[in-house]
């Protein structure tokens, strides 16, 4: 029997206004203000006394909102690049130029709106973390299973979890036998076995059997609960990212406002400020950049590469420490046979071909890498009839004339057949236990092996990417991590660590240098939103790809390295744009100082330099060369 309450549906609006940034709606609203301007102004209506209207509204409605904005940073002490068009605004309004003062108002608008249209984001990492959680669980009473909310478990209450539902809280499992996947959240890269008094941790996810599990914890003070927190902490912490933009506009900015003020006492002619304020207002950073990092998100879409925060293409090519997590990143994060013990009688092949013609009709976890192992030997599989497979014992059945048994250590020895002393000693990793004819045959071992091109991913990035120090940062079990880290060329390990500790290192070497961190589970999200620059490596998980500032939708080292060179292709292009149009506006400067460019004109000529920015910043999506180096 089960109780369960459908929830309350609100209603939903059919219709609601497109949910856009706000510089977008001021942009629109500033650039029909300028058309419908100059069409009163010299079109054939002729209507001069009304051609002001259509600018106080773009002053109103864009202009208090964006200096208004302006002036919060001022007040906080943050010159940047923005500052020169808020002065802009204000100055063209007093004086009366509220053409000058919408063209401004255009530009500054105009290129923040183009930076949120191309890195909008869909939700927030929190929310995604909260929705992946079930919202119910099923604890069993005398009349049968009765659905409750999360906040009514109470330690000591016995719950089921269905086949492939989210376990609901940290536990202890006390009828039935199966799997669960734990990778996301603990690190380990395999799907793990549950039987009676085995643990289990909030947020894994149940395999096709059904579990009974008694509560040992309540739902806040369980796994999954304790990332969110870490996660909310380490959200609040982020290391902010000094733009490249406000880098520069630092200086740029208040050298623009005394050219401008030295004119305006020399002169005593409060035009010759504005003119200067005007055509130094630095567009090539407003509008320039943001093209460049648009065309930087393009290229790297093309390439499989999501960005989900652009300020990264800014900064990974400046990170000198690069942090890996271990299973699914530098490891393909799924089990693969790396050893076959066999015993006196048996080879390789013959078990192999064996245990893989078994395995077709089995959805046992380990299944897919013993029949991986039979096609790299170009092993052919056999007929096989009378197959059974029971729960805590194994799998059996005939293949051609011989009966095989596939089962764990733990089932072996409990059936008699086998004693401790005749099989290998027990090693780290997950292993299965082969009987041929009733008599034992092989362990198979496996193992997460390194992706093929790990070893020669982490020995480019010191020559070719000044990386000073690599490290692995894993949940998993020390033996598993020293035994990668030797494999692929590393030396500083950090194993065993929960996602607290994952942010607590990532942070301490933040401070010390500007840190690259790849993951790709749940328990890595918190430590990704510590790093500098963190990448989520594949979309096995929403909460990863969501905390992380760019995704690898293909899970690929060399992807990586087609990012860091994106990154450093943009900054380069970048400062191009943004130098070359501010010395451009520098002579302009000198011009308006002189008296030889009123406003009007140096808005116009402002404009011009903004086009040959763009047009330069356009490259970023183009590129000729190749963007891998190893």
């Amino acid at each position: 029997m089960l109780e369960q309450t459908a929830p309350a549906r609100g209603a939903q609006r059919l219709w609601s206004w497109p949910s856009l940034p706000r510089d977008t709606y001021i942009a629109a609203i500033a650039l029909v203000g300028i058309v419908v301007n100059l069409f009163l102004q010299y079109g054939g209506l002729q209507r001069p006394a009304f051609a002001a209207y259509p600018l106080y509204i773009v002053l109103v409605v864009g202009g208090i909102p964006l200096v208004f904005d302006l002036a919060r940073k001022l007040w906080a002490r943050e010159f940047g690049s923005d500052l020169l068009a808020g002065i802009s605004i204000a100055t063209a309004a007093a004086l009366h130029e509220f053409l000058v003062a919408a063209i401004v108002i255009l530009m500054l608008s105009g290129g923040s709106a183009l930076e949120q249209f191309a890195t909008r984001r869909a939700s927030s990492i929190l929310r995604a973390l909260s929705q992946r959680m079930p919202s119910v669980a099923h604890r069993t009473k005398a009349t049968g299973v009765v659905d409750i909310a999360l906040d009514d478990i109470v330690v000591g209450d016995t719950l089921v979890v269905f086949p492939h539902e989210l376990c609901p809280v940290d536990g202890v499992v006390t009828t039935g036998e199966g799997w669960m996947d734990e990778s996301y959240l603990s690190g380990e890269p395999f799907q793990m076995p549950k039987v009676a008094g085995t643990d289990v941790i909030s947020g894994s996810i149940n395999g096709d059997m059904a579990l009974t599990i008694r509560a040992t914890k309540l739902p806040i003070d369980s796994r999954y609960a304790r990332i969110m927190s870490v996660m909310r902490e380490a959200e609040g912490r982020r290391p902010r990212l000094r733009r490249l933009g406000d880098t520069l506009g630092a200086w740029y900015t208040p050298m623009a406002i005394g050219i401008a003020l030295a004119g305006w006492l020399a002169s005593g002619d409060a035009q010759r400020f504005l003119s200067v304020i005007v055509i130094a207002t630095p567009c090539p950073l407003l509008i320039g950049i943001p093209v460049a990092i648009i065309g930087a998100i393009s290229l790297a879409a093309r390439h499989g590469i999501i960005i989900k925060n652009p300020a990264m293409l800014e900064r990974i090519d400046s990170c000198r420490t690069v942090i890996f997590d271990k299973t699914g990143t530098l490891t393909y994060g799924k089990p693969s046979l790396s050893e076959v013990a066999c015993a006196p009688g048996f080879n390789r092949a013959q078990v192999i071909a064996a245990a893989a013609s078994l395995e077709q009709f089995s959805k046992h976890p380990l299944a897919s890498a013993i029949r991986e192992a039979a096609d790299r030997d170009h092993l052919a599989v056999q007929p096989v009839s009378r197959i059974s497979e029971e729960a805590g014992v194994g799998l059996r059945g005939m293949v051609g004339e011989h009966t095989v048994d596939i089962t764990g250590r733990q089932a072996a020895l409990r059936s008699g057949r086998l004693t401790p002393d005749m099989l290998p000693v027990a090693e780290a990793g997950l292993e299965s236990i082969v009987f041929i004819d009733s008599t034992y045959a092989a362990v198979l071992r496996f193992r997460d092996e390194p992706r093929q091109e790990s070893s020669s991913f982490i020995g480019h990035l010191s020559p070719r990417h000044r990386v000073e120090r690599v490290m692995i940062l894993s949940g998993d079990r020390e033996s598993e991590v020293r035994r990668l880290a030797k494999r692929v060329g590393i030396e500083d390990i950090y194993a065993g660590r929960s996602p607290e500790e994952k942010v607590a290192i990532v942070a301490d070497q933040t401070t010390k240098a500007p840190t690259l961190f790849i993951g790709d589970g749940i328990n890595d999200a918190p430590a990704m939103q510590a790093a500098t620059v963190g990448l989520a490596f594949g979309q096995a998980s929403e909460i990863t790809s969501e905390a992380a500032d760019a995704v690898i939708v293909e899970p690929m080292l060399g992807k990586v390295d087609e990012l860091i060179h994106i990154g450093r292709r943009m900054r380069t292009i970048a400062l191009q744009s943004a130098v070359g149009g501010m010395a451009l506006s520098v002579i302009g400067m000198s011009a308006a100082v002189a008296g030889h460019l009123p406003p009007i004109a140096g808005a116009i000529a402002q404009e011009v330099i903004d086009v040959a920015a763009v047009l330069n910043a356009l490259r970023v999506a183009f590129p000729f060369e190749k963007l891998t180096d190893y």
